[in-house]
């Protein structure tokens, strides 16, 4: 076959079978095997997943590969994805069962202290980092782009088996949108991937003023809306449509409110009025037969 010759269509059904069987025999010997599983059309659903997708959106020279990667990853065909520091390892199933690597460039130290200098006192916790419940300032800074913690296409260096000549062919996509997903699981990944500790961020707490501290912590949990904002990127459901019409109904029903309570009340003061009418014809009644009784036992004179 020409190299240069497109490859026969494999139906996906057919293409999981292979994957299934080439996944069989890497376990027989010793490889822990570790798939990206999508469930539903949704890639990413946590901070640190969506904001590595949206990152990838960025990058305009791959623009054509990304949704063939999309429909990729949503279909199971990344069967096997390990994050080690610096790289990433992945089989992907195609026409055939293809490797991709993926290497990134770890985080020159003079960036990192400076994002971790500029975050100084604006996350509280591990916890908070990793859930990503942090001021919009922080998110901002790690989301920089060339300054901040997700690489740049400079940074990264992509390679695939695939007989496919372009730099990002489907397959590496797949694996870039795993990668996202993946995150979504253990975000720490994040930082073991641009070989920088995450807790540095946690260790100069108290050292710096926070870039924002707008709000009580409970408030600082991130909004999509805001995300999508800072990559330059629209979402698919505006907020207004999202949150306008809730909104509404629950000021109409608080608006009735008060006529509703008085309802209710006329309809207790007109139950409790029948039931004292039936209690005094009751008592009535009983005094009446009382009084017939003592006349009739009334011995005659």
């Amino acid at each position: 076959m020409d190299y240069f010759q497109w490859r026969p269509y494999v139906p996906v059904a057919e293409r999981r079978r292979r994957a299934a069987k080439e996944m069989a025999k890497l376990k027989t010997k010793g490889h822990r095997v570790s798939p990206v599983v999508i469930e539903g059309r949704t890639i990413a659903r946590t901070f640190w997943g969506k904001a590595w997708c949206d990152n990838l959106e960025r990058y305009s020279d791959y623009s054509n590969r990304l949704p063939r990667g999309r429909s990729y990853v949503r279909n199971g065909s990344v069967v096997d994805l390990q994050v080690t520091s610096g790289e990433v390892k992945a089989h992907v199933s195609g026409s055939e069962i293809y490797k991709v690597a993926v290497k990134v460039s770890p985080v020159p130290k003079a960036r990192w202290n400076s994002v971790c200098r500029d975050c100084a006192g604006g996350i509280d916790s591990l916890v908070e980092l990793l859930q990503g419940r942090f001021s919009r300032g922080v998110m901002e800074r790690i989301c920089m782009q060339r300054t901040g913690l997700f690489p740049s296409p400079e940074e990264i260096e992509l390679s695939c088996s695939c007989p496919d000549w372009a730099t990002m062919c489907k397959h590496v996509a797949a694996v870039l949108y795993g990668i996202g997903a993946r995150l979504d699981e253990e975000p720490g990944l994040l930082f073991k991937l641009r070989d920088v500790d995450e807790k540095d961020l946690i260790a100069r707490a108290g050292t710096g003023l926070p870039l924002s501290r707008k709000g009580p912590a409970a408030e600082r949990v991130l909004d999509s809306s805001d995300l999508s904002a800072i990559f330059g990127l629209e979402l698919a459901k505006s907020a207004k449509r999202e949150t306008g019409e809730p909104g509404k109904k629950a000021r109409r029903r608080g608006a009735n409110a008060p006529a509703e309570k008085k309802k209710e009340a006329a309809r207790a003061t007109a139950a409790g009025s029948a039931s004292h009418g039936k209690s005094q014809s009751s008592r009535r009644k009983a005094a009446a037969g009382i009084k017939k009784s003592a006349t009739k036992r009334r011995p005659r004179r």
